[in-house]
């Protein structure tokens, strides 16, 4: 049996291998939370140890994109918190129609839940036609089933009642086809999204974004990544461009606080400031 710091060595030399190897960079995750992902991964694919399942996770792409899966966190929902979509829906959209046209960058988006919820929220409130949302992750499977907006009519009673706290206008199932046990998002939902995959912790930053949703996925950062991550979002926002936050997150403490202003404290809504 290892001991304690040959454990931790070897998830190290792990992590190194796969950023050197793919590009993915999950050595600025905190490290339970990934250790604890790594052995869920290490059970269910039947393997004793890192050592033992690293030659396959570097020779073969599929098995690696399983292992991403693991490590990424898509534990999301529609209308999650929806005191936050009436922040939206109240207080942001209004400053948004100032502009011609909006860009919205979903970072972290998992499964895409969210993503169809914040554009329920822009069509009702008429400003969905010029907006374009950027919807990334780091895991493609993830971004696969986003794309395909299928999910399980189970959630769905209770996904009504959250958007109705929401101020919803209509009835959510206008915005979806249900068949079955499953439900496929309205087409014309998906005509203002582009999906594809993003690394917080390597990629670059987008450009001219008004509105950044990155909701409970730094939460499994350490520090050193979080600032990174806070550092991306801030070159991607115009002046004056919105952030919004999970609500065990906030920018207290991170390098770019100074650059903004706090919009909605307790739904994690900042607004970022002019040139300082």
């Amino acid at each position: 049996m290892q001991s304690i710091d040959a454990e931790i060595m070897t998830v190290d030399t792990m992590l190194e291998d796969i950023y050197q190897h793919y590009g993915y960079d999950f050595r600025g995750y905190a490290r339970a939370s990934i250790e604890r992902r790594i052995k869920l991964f290490l059970a269910d694919s039947d393997y004793p140890s890192v050592l033992k399942v690293m030659p396959k996770l570097l020779n073969d792409g599929e098995f690696f994109a399983k292992f991403v899966s693991y490590l990424s966190v898509s534990v999301t929902e529609f209308f999650r918190d929806p005191e936050v979509y009436r922040v939206v829906r109240e207080q942001v959209v209004p400053l948004l129609k100032t502009w011609s046209h909006i860009k919205i960058w979903h970072a972290g988006c998992a499964t895409g839940e969210e993503v169809y919820s914040l554009a329920i929220v822009l069509k009702e409130e008429g400003l969905y036609d010029r907006t374009t949302i950027y919807a990334t992750d780091i895991s493609e499977d993830a971004i696969t089933k986003a794309q395909q907006g299928i999910y399980n009519m189970a959630t769905m009673r209770d996904d009504t009642l959250k958007y109705q706290r929401t101020g919803g206008k209509t009835s959510f199932s206008d915005y979806y086809h249900a068949r079955y046990d499953a439900v496929a998002m309205s087409a014309a939902l998906k005509e203002r999204m582009v999906f594809s995959t993003h690394n917080l912790a390597s990629d670059s930053s987008f450009g001219e974004i008004h509105l950044i949703f990155c909701r409970n996925v730094m939460i499994y950062f350490n520090q050193e990544l979080k600032n990174r991550a806070l550092g991306l979002f801030t070159e991607s926002l115009v002046h004056g461009g919105f952030l919004c936050l999970g609500s065990k997150e906030d920018i207290r403490f991170s390098n770019v606080s100074h650059r903004y202003q706090v919009l909605a404290d307790k739904e994690k809504i900042y607004r970022k400031l002019g040139v300082l």
